[in-house]
């Protein structure tokens, strides 16, 4: 009696495992009685004792006559940080991407991407939060319009038209961040198994981003100039992906910028392959002078816009928008009223418009350049003497992507540096092929402390190389 229990408990937790697996899926019919007696080497009485304890529990419903089904309640989720094999912790986005934002303010963060809170402008914020307290209470109470707010969409549209962008409102809609606005077109023109081209290296969270649409992603290698186009145009022949996601100005993180002969044969062989392309210019305010923009030299036929304001004024306060074409817009509109109900905060969006409408803005951001520059140059020599130098010196932003001392692992400084308090953000974090173990970026503006220099110093001295 107890060796066929022991069976029956084997065959249930056969079943539990495929099940687990998605080797089977909710609605698929198990086999026959018979024919899984034969294939496990058991009798047709133990596997019927299997099932009616799996009935039992949830895991498979009987239908008469029809056989024993996977219920839809037997599939536990997928935690999107198992949708591709176990990485170190060290160089998982999820991992750094919560050490950047959960650890207190002691923890030390030259791997975090954002400005220290007194490089923004909170005399600004301050005001615009004491003119909100002012506004109608429909402001104040209501749900946003489903296109967001019109001020702020103007804004951008005379923003757009300096650059010889002249689109209508109809192509422009707010979100609730430059992540969202993503996530929406991800939602809107992708579905599970289409092929994502990144830039490798690339802005981790991308990756992340289309792991939980269950896409494929194909790193291209990223050079000084843009995308290495010849891989690129590979790429498309050999893979046919359906969207393309890239930051075009001061990259991230790289900090290069697209060159004007890169961007014009990306745009042909986008075209040549029906490749649509979302270009995040997040970055857009840092730069010095503008660079050459896809989304100027296509005029929205197959390139879509997507930013914010979170790096450059305020991440508590946060507003994204897209720019495309104007059909692509009512689609994501309705999209947005799917997932959100609305636009985003009015609150947050009138706060937003009222800083970005005043002339202090362009003040700041024309400090804040200047600020960035020194900033850029002293982190760079404080790098230099431990052997750690810019592949590139970028024009603007606050990023260096630096090699490591050959041999050196940046995963391994980064374990080392974490026992210390100090969250760093190792190369293949960035990278869909895993080839950037020799690289790391520093965000210059919070690495300034000295014990950033000890522990990095101690760390290179330690770690093997």
């Amino acid at each position: 009696m107890l060796r066929e229990t022991t069976r029956t408990e084997d065959l249930m937790q056969t079943i539990r495992q495929r099940v687990a697996s998605r080797a089977i899926s909710p609605g698929d019919r198990l086999p026959s009685v018979r024919s899984f007696a034969d294939s496990m080497g058991v009798s047709p009485s133990t596997v019927v004792e299997a099932y009616d304890r799996l009935v039992a529990e949830g895991l498979i419903r009987a239908r008469r006559g029809s056989g024993f089904y996977v219920t839809g309640a037997a599939v536990p989720p997928i935690p999107i940080g198992e949708l591709e094999p176990r990485r170190d912790r060290a160089i998982d986005p999820f991992w750094v991407s919560r050490q950047s934002l959960d650890t207190d303010a002691a923890v030390l963060k030259p791997g975090c991407g954002w400005l220290p809170a007194d490089w923004l402008p909170q005399g600004a914020i301050r005001r615009g939060l004491r003119a909100l307290a002012r506004a109608e209470d429909d402001t104040l109470a209501n749900y946003g319009g489903t296109r967001g707010s019109q001020v702020l969409r103007r804004h951008l549209l005379g923003r757009f038209a300096e650059e010889g962008l002249d689109i209508g409102p109809e192509q422009i809609m707010l979100a609730g961040s430059g992540t969202q606005a993503v996530d929406l077109v991800c939602r809107y023109l992708l579905r599970p198994g289409d092929t994502v081209l990144v830039d490798d290296p690339g802005y981790f969270n991308f990756q992340a981003l289309l792991r939980a649409h269950h896409v494929r992603i194909i790193g291209v290698p990223y050079t000084h100039q843009g995308p290495d186009i010849m891989a690129f145009e590979a790429a498309l022949a050999a893979e046919r992906p359906r969207l393309y996601i890239t930051n075009s100005a001061l990259h991230n993180p790289t900090g290069a910028s697209l060159s004007p002969q890169t961007a014009h044969r990306l745009l042909s062989a986008a075209a040549a392959h029906d490749l649509t392309i979302i270009e995040d210019d997040i970055f857009t305010d840092f730069e010095p002078s503008p660079s050459p923009r896809l989304a100027v030299l296509d005029g929205f036929e197959r390139v879509i816009r997507v930013g914010s304001f979170s790096k450059s004024l305020s991440a508590a306060s946060r507003c994204g928008y897209i720019a495309a074409r104007a059909d692509w817009i009512e689609g994501l509109v309705d999209l947005q009223v799917a997932t959100n109900f609305g636009g985003p905060s009015p609150m947050a969006t009138e706060l937003i418009a009222g800083i970005l409408s005043g002339g202090g803005y362009r003040r700041h951001m024309a400090e804040l350049r200047q600020r960035l520059t020194h900033a850029r140059e002293e982190c760079a020599e404080r790098l230099a003497t431990l052997g750690i130098t810019p592949s590139v010196m970028p024009r603007g932003g606050f990023y260096l992507w630096c090699s490591l001392p050959d041999g050196q692992d940046s995963a391994d400084i980064a374990r080392f540096c974490m026992q210390r308090d100090i969250v760093l953000a190792p190369g293949n974090v960035f990278s869909a092929s895993q080839n950037a173990a020799g690289f790391m970026r520093f965000n210059v503006t919070q690495t300034r402390d000295e014990r950033i220099f000890t522990a990095l110093a101690d760390s290179l001295r330690s770690t093997p190389s």
